[in-house]
Order: structure tokens, then C-alpha cells, then sequence
């Protein structure tokens, strides 16, 4: 078994294999090869800030089946510490035998952000020129280095309701060589945005509808449970599409879709895939003046698309800590040098 931890899957990972592997994982999904079971999570309440999750997959039959386990804990932000930590394991797609055991936090961090380059690429109008990030943790930092990855924009902001941290990571991206400003009225920066993108983990909307321009296209990275709402039903139905990465994992746990569904005087709300999108069968945006709305559940197949390629290039240069895993083949007790 090969253990890779933060620096080996930093190594590995880079922002262009981080998006090559989720468009690869939504157009297999998309076309019916990849196996996407339903995920695990706990803690839907609003007063349980924590959430524990666990996400199983299958990219498609030559590679093997991922699981990813971790925990959301939103207070360590204030120690410090990230509030998303998870560890992953890659079986072998022949035998099952574990072949990689890693850190599964930095994979969460890239491939969600590639995730959402990958949407807004192919999402946002092509003449889109401002970009305003919410939130300034990790995520949002991770959003800003994918996002300007693809595209030029003239502007970029981030706003957190945080100073201290808003302050940090803006003068850590500019420091990485970004070009990002300190939004102080939000307000005003949702109304001038061409992209907006969400990475909080906040539980109530963040702003409206109505002071959205026409064109814009709104990202929500942080809605990904029942409880979580960084955005609210106002601003789905004001959307041309709602485009989601797995719909029925979205309407059972995006915050968002979850709440427009349970109104009332609800009407029945289209969803389209980003799979469908990437293949031509769906049609994102149609016009220039369209608001586009694309909301991430977060999959397991995105785990297992950037975790079967960190394994791959692990193999290929010889990355990580390999240990041999003896297996007992007589019906007897044996042993393992494996850590635990």
C-alpha cells in the first residue's frame, strides 16, 4: 500500500490535473459509467455546526473504487485549523486489495475548486470580467488560484463577514502573485459581478435575487446539506437553469433546492447536470443576458476521478511511503507492517 499525505497529493495534484479529473468525472458520470451511490452525511441540524461524511465510488471499471471519510467541523477555523479534514482509500480494480491510503483534505480543497472552474468555463458568459469570491478560508482562496487559472478577469474581489481572515488571505493571494481586492460592501460587489462564487458554510442566504446583474452566473460550493443555504429559492427560479453536478444527490441534500422544493406554492423545479452540459445533451447557457445557477452536492466520484490520477502519478514517480502488506491466505491470524 502507498500512503501519500498533504505534500505528496499537493505534489500530485496540480490545479490542471485537479480539473482535468472532474471534467472526466462529470462526463462519466454523465454517459453512465461511473458508480455513484448515495452519500453519508450527519449532523443536519442547524444548531449541529458539525458534519461527519462518507462517499464511496467508482470512477468507471479500469479504475478502482475510492471512499472518502472526514469531517466538517466549522469552529476550527478559529483555531486555525481547517474546518474540512477526510482521509481517502483506493482499492485495486481487479483484486480490491488497498493499494493507497492519503490525505483526503487537500483532495476535497482542489478538486472542488477544479470542480467549479470546470462549471464556470463552461457555465459563464464568455465575456464575463469581474469575479467576486464569498468567503475566505480555504475554499475561497482555492477558488480564486482555479478560477483565475482559465480566465482573465479585469477584476476580483473576496469579502468574508471576517476582517481578520478576509485581510490574511487576501495578502496570501497577492503574495502567490493574485490579483484580488478586499470587498467592503458586498451589496454593491453582487450587483457589478459577472461570477459569484459561494464557498462559506453559511445557513442562511447570503443575498437576493433582485441584486443579481443580468448574465451572472452565481457558483454555491457550501450548500451541500439540508441545513447549509448560502443562497435562497428567490434566486433558483430567477435562473435560467439550475445546473447541479448529480440531481437526485442535490435535491436530497443541496440547502437551496432542498427549500424551493418544500414551499407551498412550489412549482416543479428542472435541474440540469453538468454532465449533460459537457456532453452537448443539455443546453446551459442560451443567452448572455441568462442567470445560471450551479450548485455542487460534492461526490464521490470526484474523489475517486483526482484520487485514482494522485495514485497513478504516485505509481509512475515513486511518491509516498510504500509498505508492504502481507495477507494471511491460510485461515490463521497474521501480520502487517501496514501503520495501524
Amino acid at each position: 500500500m502507498r500512503f501519500l499525505d498533504e505534500q505528496d497529493v499537493r505534489s500530485l495534484l496540480d490545479i490542471d490535473t485537479a480539473i482535468s479529473s472532474q471534467r472526466t468525472a462529470f462526463i462519466a458520470l454523465a454517459q453512465g459509467e461511473a458508480w455513484q451511490p448515495e452519500k453519508i452525511l450527519g449532523g443536519h441540524a442547524a444548531n449541529e455546526p458539525d458534519t461527519v461524511f462518507c462517499y464511496a465510488s467508482r470512477l468507471d471499471r479500469q479504475s478502482g473504487p475510492v471512499c472518502k471519510f472526514g469531517s466538517i467541523n466549522p469552529g476550527n477555523a478559529v483555531a486555525g485549523r481547517p474546518t474540512v479534514n477526510a482521509v481517502v482509500a483506493v482499492l485495486d480494480p481487479h483484486t480490491g486489495v488497498p493499494v493507497a491510503f492519503m490525505d483526503g483534505t487537500p483532495i476535497t480543497t482542489l478538486r472542488t475548486a477544479a470542480a467549479s472552474a470546470v462549471a464556470v468555463g463552461t457555465l459563464a458568459r464568455k465575456d464575463a470580467t469581474r469575479l467576486l469570491v464569498l468567503g475566505s478560508g480555504v475554499q475561497g482562496q482555492a477558488h480564486i488560484a482555479a478560477l483565475q487559472r482559465d480566465r482573465t478577469y479585469a477584476w476580483t474581489g473576496m469579502w468574508s463577514p471576517r476582517r481578520s481572515s478576509l485581510d490574511a488571505s487576501v495578502g496570501r493571494l497577492r503574495e502567490q502573485g493574485f490579483d484580488v481586492e478586499r470587498v467592503e460592501s458586498l451589496s454593491d460587489a453582487i450587483a457589478e459581478a459577472d461570477v459569484i462564487v459561494c464557498a462559506t458554510l453559511a445557513t442562511e442566504p447570503l443575498f437576493s435575487a433582485r441584486k443579481l446583474s443580468p448574465g451572472a452566473t452565481v457558483v454555491t460550493v457550501g450548500s451541500f446539506d439540508r441545513h447549509r443555504c448560502e443562497i435562497g429559492p428567490d434566486i433558483l427560479h430567477a435562473s435560467r437553469h439550475v445546473v447541479v453536478d448529480h440531481e437526485p444527490t442535490a435535491r436530497q441534500n443541496c440547502g437551496p433546492i432542498v427549500a424551493a422544493l418544500a414551499q407551498a406554492d412550489a412549482a416543479e423545479l428542472e435541474v440540469l447536470e453538468l454532465g449533460h452540459v459537457l456532453t452537448g445533451a443539455a443546453t446551459g447557457r442560451v443567452s448572455d443576458d441568462d442567470i445560471i445557477t450551479y450548485i455542487s452536492a460534492g461526490l464521490g466520484v470526484q474523489d475517486a476521478a483526482a484520487a485514482w490520477s494522485i495514485y497513478q502519478r504516485a505509481e509512475a514517480h515513486g511518491v509516498g511511503q510504500s509498505v508492504d502488506w502481507p495477507r494471511n491466505t491460510g485461515g490463521t491470524e497474521g501480520t502487517s507492517t501496514a501503520p495501524w
